[in-house]
C-alpha cells in the first residue's frame, strides 16, 4: 500500500493568504452556501433537460438561505435579510442565462506530487472536454491574489484546459455577469506551486492510502529545487 499526504486546494489558498479569525464573515458564508446550492442542484437539473423557472430557482435558494442562517451567531436584521434575498434572486437569474447553466459540477481531482504528497481541486463547473469554470458572486476582476492562487492550482489538476473565471456581482444593480480567461501556467509558476503545494501537504496534511482513494489522479514529478539566489 502507498501512504501519501494530502489536503484541500482551499487549504493551500488559506496557508498562503490567511485570514484572522475576525474576517470571517458568517452572514457572507451563508449568503455562499444559499447560492452555491441552488446553482449546484438547478445546473444538474437542467443538464438532466428539465428547465426550472426563475421563481422557483429564486424560492429554492430562499430555503437553502434560511437552512445556513440558522447556524449564524448573529443573523441579519428582517431588512438585511430582504436585501440578501433580491440578491440571491439576482445571481440566480443571471446564471440561468450564462453559460454555467446545464454544466456539470465535477469530481475531485487529486493533484499528486512526486508520488508522496499533494492536493484535492474541484473547480465549480466544466464542459467534460477541456474548459473549466470558477464561478464567484462577487468582482473578482483583477483576480485578487488568493482567487489567482486558487485558478492556478485548478489549472494544475485540469492541464492542458482552458480556465474561465466568472463573476456575478450580487452587489450592483443590476447584477453584472464578467468572464475571465485565466491565463495559462509558466513552467517557472507551475514548479514553484507543486513545491508549495508538496511542502504544505507534507507538513499540514493527512495520511491516506493511495490505493483507497476513489479520485483521479493527476501526477507531476517534484521539480528541483531552485537555484539559491
Amino acid at each position: 500500500m502507498t501512504s501519501v499526504r494530502t489536503l484541500a486546494a482551499h487549504d493551500l489558498v488559506e496557508l498562503r493568504f490567511p485570514r484572522p479569525p475576525s474576517e470571517r464573515n458568517e452572514i457572507g458564508i451563508a449568503v455562499g452556501r444559499a447560492i452555491d446550492g441552488a446553482v449546484s442542484h438547478y445546473s444538474h437539473e437542467a443538464a438532466l433537460g428539465r428547465r426550472p423557472s426563475a421563481a422557483a430557482m429564486a424560492r429554492y435558494g430562499s430555503e437553502l438561505l434560511e437552512e445556513a442562517l440558522a447556524e449564524v451567531v448573529e443573523p441579519p436584521s428582517p431588512e438585511g435579510r430582504e436585501k440578501i434575498l433580491e440578491e440571491i434572486e439576482g445571481v440566480l437569474r443571471a446564471f440561468r442565462r450564462s453559460v454555467l447553466f446545464g454544466l456539470s459540477r465535477p469530481r475531485s481531482r487529486l493533484v499528486l506530487v512526486g508520488e508522496q504528497a499533494g492536493y484535492y481541486a474541484q473547480p465549480d463547473f466544466w464542459d467534460r472536454r477541456s474548459r473549466f469554470y470558477e464561478m464567484k458572486t462577487y468582482r473578482a476582476l483583477p483576480p485578487p491574489p488568493e482567487v489567482a492562487l486558487q485558478l492556478k492550482l485548478i489549472q494544475l489538476a485540469y492541464s492542458p484546459g482552458t480556465g474561465c473565471l466568472v463573476c456575478f456581482d450580487r452587489h450592483v444593480r443590476p447584477i453584472e455577469s464578467l468572464t475571465y480567461e485565466v491565463p495559462q501556467l509558466t513552467s517557472v509558476e507551475a514548479e514553484e506551486l507543486l513545491r508549495f503545494a508538496h511542502a504544505s501537504a507534507f507538513e499540514h496534511g493527512a495520511e491516506r492510502v493511495l490505493e483507497f482513494m476513489d479520485v483521479p489522479v493527476i501526477r507531476y514529478p517534484l521539480p528541483p529545487a531552485p537555484p539559491p539566489p
